[in-house]
């Protein structure tokens, strides 16, 4: 698919959306925004996507934030936070600069980061505006990974592959767990865990998954 600020690319049931603008450092425009909205609609409905990865072009940012000139919502450390995990390069600095600007967090990031890294870090890095390593990142939890930058987009591919080679219910039904269940009372959550489990007892890939182990081989899933 062709758009003017991203790039789009589907391979080995991976999708790649790329912000393609790195002579501003892959700022957020509202263009961008809008090009976003549509690849990740196209990725949805796309049975063959099975992982997304959000990177940026150019060896400076991954999106260095809302363009100043249009203020789009969101930045940089806002869409990151709303992937399911996040890899950073050993020279990324994050932060959430906004009260620099005299605005707040927005789109989602002053929410996701204190159920992500807790209240108190939340409170330190939306009051202050102050950016930190790639390391200090990781010692809170804010990203995943750690890599050099060199590693980024493969170490990326690579949990992407790990993910794919599972069965594709088995995925779906636990990130629902993960993601619901966070917001829910133990309680609920267990439950939750539960009726989940018992739709993956349901399916051919559990079958599947069962026999293979104990024949000792690959798995061959199908996705129902």
């Amino acid at each position: 698919m062709a758009y003017e600020n991203i790039l789009y690319e589907v391979k080995d049931h991976i999708a790649w959306i790329t912000f393609n603008r790195p002579a501003v450092l892959n700022s957020l425009s509202t263009a961008t925004v809008s090009e976003l909205g549509d690849a990740l609609s196209h990725a949805r409905g796309d049975s063959g996507v099975r992982v997304l990865i959000l990177t940026g072009a150019g060896d400076k940012a991954f999106v260095a934030g809302a363009d100043i000139n249009e203020l789009a919502l969101g930045g940089g450390c806002e869409l990151a936070l709303s992937c399911t995990m996040r890899i950073a390069s050993r020279t990324a600095r994050l932060g959430q600069p906004e009260v620099k600007l005299g605005i707040i967090p927005g789109y989602g990031g002053s929410q996701r980061l204190s159920r992500l890294c807790g209240k108190g870090i939340a409170h330190e890095l939306v009051l202050t505006g102050e950016m930190i390593s790639a390391n200090d990142a990781f010692r809170i939890g804010l990203v995943n990974h750690v890599v050099e930058p060199v590693e980024l987009l493969p170490t990326a591919e690579k949990i992407a592959q790990k993910i794919i080679a599972n069965a594709p219910l088995a995925v779906k039904y636990a990130m629902e767990a993960v993601e619901h269940g966070f917001e829910m009372p133990q309680e609920e959550g267990l439950f939750l865990e539960a009726t989940l489990f018992g739709l993956c007892c349901a399916t051919e890939d559990m079958r599947e998954g069962t026999h293979a182990f104990l024949e000792k081989r690959q798995p061959k899933f199908q996705g129902h």
